[in-house]
């Protein structure tokens, strides 16, 4: 008698977790040696989602020695034909938004529409530096009429792109377009708490690409320490926390190589007299609560004049309030989970420190009672300097307020602090907002808008939240060395005289 075999229903099948065991190298997947597995958790459901093989250190090292050997073809390789390729992946990724929306919504929480819409902001930013990317790379001197003087910009070789988990495809798109349009191939490490989303990401981009000009490994810190340790790596360009990114500019400091980071923030907003207290409560709402409060410019510092503090306040409840949290794919959720349980415990520390010090929480406050990462938007008044809500990342959906007496003790306050990412400052006097955009020493400020600006800026996070252009035309150059030279023609051979 011949045995039936055992047929998994289309329900289990789809609740095993996702295997993430291969590595791209050299224009194939390389299946993951493996020794050590990571299990990520669906924050929505808490139920395991995908299982990540990391990249050992010799499979590191492969994936470098492929950049390194494509690394002079794809540097001849003409700046149009770059452009053309950047293009082709911008389009990939554009035909594939909506599972790369699914697959980071599923990793991270974050909402589907905005996950969705993520994938083609990233899109955007490829076909971006195709354009601008082919602007100037060099310039002429004025030097002796008899020579030719040129600065010259030239790409650094292999390039390590370390990337985030919380805006994954944004981030990865600028760093990794950035390096390619200026003639450096790249090995790239995506976040472990996104490995799934960033492996899928790459993977288009790379398939556009000559082989061994993007490779791909995954993996956590010890994979991320080997990559950005390797001598053959001459930048690192590196979006995450400032604890990493202190690590990162030790490692490569030592050895010589160059460091482009974006870390941590602690962003401020600063609410003026005289604002609308229901608009300012909406920005505040937005800058706080979007994304769960996981945005590298997310507001965690918020300052609002005494005179409209109660007005503002209590519009901003209401707004918080208001907010529905659950599932990401649900249509009706406004906030989903935050991204994993460790983020959760982060979040409720600082929250209950600060009302055991003495602030008031106007709502929320506590974790859902419910399977997953989930925390409602939270609002607390009377917050201090000392509190860590006010000086460490929250990374959660918080709006820590502090009253204030004057625009000059919030403006003060706003500009205090480790932390220079960006700050906010909503204002309807003039002088007010010269003077914030003039005082604060932060890299982005931001007035009477809490998220926005033109596509070709440019700025250099201060202090703790990094050093080094993030994104625009700096990041292009950023991305090269500069190189002298000056050329003079050989003297005719000397005439024989008899």
């Amino acid at each position: 008698m011949t045995a039936t075999p055992t047929v998994r229903s289309q329900e289990t099948a789809e609740k095993r977790p996702y295997r993430l065991g291969e590595h791209h190298v050299a224009g194939r997947d390389v299946p993951a040696a493996g020794g050590r597995e990571l299990r990520r958790i669906d924050p929505a459901t808490g139920a395991e989602a995908a299982v990540v093989v990391p990249a050992t250190a010799e499979e590191v090292a492969a994936a470098v020695a492929a950049a390194e050997e494509a690394r002079a073809g794809w540097r001849r390789t003409p700046p149009g034909e770059r452009a053309a390729a950047l293009r082709r992946a911008a389009e990939a990724v554009r035909g594939a938004a909506e599972e790369l929306g699914a697959a980071l919504a599923a990793s991270t929480g974050r909402l589907l529409g905005q996950s969705t819409e993520s994938a083609q902001v990233a899109a955007e930013l490829l076909e971006e530096a195709a354009t601008t990317g082919l602007g100037p790379t060099g310039r002429t001197l004025a030097g002796a009429g008899s020579a030719l003087d040129v600065v010259r910009r030239e790409p650094h070789g292999v390039v390590a792109v370390v990337t985030p988990w919380n805006d994954p495809y944004p981030a990865a798109a600028g760093l990794l377009a950035a390096a390619l349009i200026t003639g450096n191939t790249v090995v790239h490490k995506p976040s472990e708490r996104s490995a799934v989303p960033g492996w899928r990401f790459a993977r288009l981009v790379a398939g556009a690409l000559p082989p061994g000009v993007l490779n791909v490994v995954n993996g956590d810190g010890e994979t991320g320490a080997a990559l950005v340790g390797d001598p053959r790596v001459a930048l690192v360009a590196h979006v995450g926390s400032t604890a990493t990114g202190r690590a990162i500019a030790q490692a490569v400091g030592e050895r010589g190589a160059r460091v482009l980071r974006e870390n941590g923030g602690k962003d401020p907003l600063l609410v003026d007299a005289g604002v609308d207290p229901r608009w300012a409560a909406r920005q505040i709402a937005t800058g706080a609560f979007t994304n769960t409060g996981q945005l590298c410019t997310s507001v965690e510092r918020v300052y609002v004049h005494e005179s409209v503090a109660d007005d503002v306040l209590a519009a901003l409840v209401e707004v918080a309030a208001a907010l529905r949290v659950g599932p990401p794919t649900a249509a009706d959720t406004d906030l989903g989970p935050l991204v994993d349980d460790a983020q959760l415990a982060v979040v409720d520390a600082h929250v209950r420190a600060a009302v055991d010090a003495g602030a008031r929480c106007l709502v929320g406050g506590a974790p859902a009672e419910r399977p997953g990462s989930y925390y409602p938007p939270t609002v607390l008044d009377g917050c201090t300097e000392d509190m860590d809500v006010m000086r460490e990342e929250t990374f959660g959906p918080v709006a820590a307020v502090t009253r204030v007496g004057s625009f000059e003790e919030g403006l003060r306050l706003a500009g205090s602090g480790r932390y220079g990412l960006a700050a906010t400052v909503l204002t309807p006097d003039l002088g007010h907002a010269l003077r914030a955009a003039d005082e604060l020493e932060v890299g982005t400020v931001k007035v009477n808008a809490v998220f926005g600006g033109a596509p070709g800026g440019s700025a250099d996070p201060r202090r703790d939240s990094g050093a080094g252009a993030g994104y625009g035309p700096d990041l292009l150059a950023a991305m090269t060395v500069l190189k002298a030279v000056h050329l003079e023609a050989a003297p005719p051979p000397a005439r024989d005289v008899k």
